[in-house]
C-alpha cells in the first residue's frame, strides 16, 4: 500500500497528528492489509468490521486496542479514500459500577481541621460546603464571592457552562477572616509564587490527601469525595433533588439521583422484609 501509506501519511500531517498516532495508525491498516492480503481499498467495510471482530473474539486484544485499531481505519476510509459513509464500531468496555464511599459529616470536618494551614483549610471548606469539582475551587475568584445574593458565581463550569453555588453564612465568615489575612487580589486561591495565576491541580490533589492521612481518613476518593458529601448530605438534610441538580450543575437528573443509594436516611427509613414478618408471640393461637 506505498502510494496509499503516503497518502494517509499526508493527511494525517496536515492535521496536526501527533508522531505517536501517526505510527499507530499506520500499523493499524498495515495489519489489517495482512489478515487478507488486499489492498484495503478494495475491502469492503463488511469486511473491515470483520476484521474488528476477529481482535475481539480471536485475538482477545484489549478493548483500547481494538479501539484504536477501529479509529484508524475510520480515518483511512473516511479521509484517505474519501468514503464518507464508512462507520466501524466496537462495543465499550465493561466497567465495574462501583458506588462512592461518603464521608460522614463527621468525617469531613476532621478532615478540614486536619489540614496544613489556614488557605488549605479553607480551600477543602468550600469545596464542600458549595459542592465543588476540583477545577471550579481552583478557579474561584474574589469577584465570585456575591454577598448580597448569598452566592459564588461559577464560571465556565463542566460543560462550559455558568452556574451559581450556594454561599452559606458560616462560610462567607471563613472567607471574609481568609481574605483579612491573605489579601487575594484576583484568583481567591492563587499560587503562593505567581498570584497572577490560580493553584495547581496537583497542588490542590495533594493538600486533600495530606489532610484525609492526618485525619486517618482510610475510605477510598479524592478531593471529589467532598463533592459526593455535599450532594448526599443534603439529600439527607431534606433538600429537595432538583435543588440539588441546579446547585451541582447536573445537566441529566439522573446524574444527581443516584445520590438516593448514598443517602443514609433513605436507606434507614426503608423497612426490611423481615420486620413485616409477624413475631410469633404476636400471632393468636
Amino acid at each position: 500500500m506505498g502510494a496509499l501509506r503516503k497518502r494517509m501519511e499526508a493527511d494525517m500531517v496536515v492535521r496536526g497528528m501527533s508522531p505517536r498516532t501517526r505510527e499507530s495508525y499506520t500499523a493499524a491498516v498495515a495489519d489489517l492489509v495482512k489478515f487478507y492480503k488486499r489492498s484495503p481499498d478494495r475491502l469492503s467495510e463488511d469486511e473491515v468490521q470483520g476484521y474488528l471482530l476477529h481482535l475481539i473474539e480471536e485475538r482477545k486484544l484489549a478493548w483500547s486496542s481494538v479501539n484504536v485499531a477501529a479509529s484508524a481505519l475510520k480515518f483511512f476510509f473516511r479521509v484517505t479514500l474519501k468514503r464518507k459513509e464508512a462507520e466501524f464500531s466496537v462495543p465499550g468496555p465493561r466497567q465495574p459500577q462501583k458506588l462512592p464511599e461518603i464521608l460522614s459529616p463527621e468525617e469531613v470536618m476532621r478532615l478540614i481541621e486536619a489540614a496544613d494551614n489556614p488557605k488549605h483549610r479553607v480551600l477543602l471548606l468550600t469545596t464542600y460546603a458549595a459542592g465543588l469539582r476540583l477545577n471550579e475551587v481552583r478557579r474561584l475568584k474574589v469577584s465570585d464571592i456575591d454577598s448580597a445574593r448569598m452566592t459564588l458565581r461559577i464560571e465556565q463550569g463542566k460543560g462550559a457552562k455558568d452556574r451559581y453555588a450556594l454561599l452559606s453564612a458560616q462560610l462567607l465568615k471563613e472567607l471574609r477572616r481568609y481574605w483579612l489575612v491573605y489579601r487575594p487580589k484576583e484568583w481567591l486561591f492563587a499560587h503562593p509564587r505567581d498570584p497572577g495565576r490560580p493553584l495547581l491541580e496537583h497542588t490542590i490533589h495533594r493538600i486533600f490527601h495530606r489532610a484525609k492521612d492526618r485525619a486517618g481518613i482510610i475510605k477510598r476518593g479524592g478531593i471529589h469525595a467532598l463533592r459526593h458529601a455535599f450532594a448526599t448530605h443534603m439529600l439527607e438534610g431534606g433538600v429537595g433533588v432538583h435543588t440539588i441538580q441546579r446547585l451541582m450543575g447536573h445537566r441529566d437528573l439522573g446524574t444527581t439521583t443516584r445520590y438516593f443509594h448514598l443517602a443514609r436516611k433513605h436507606l434507614a427509613n426503608t423497612p426490611s422484609p423481615l420486620e413485616l414478618l409477624a413475631r410469633p408471640d404476636s400471632m393468636v393461637s
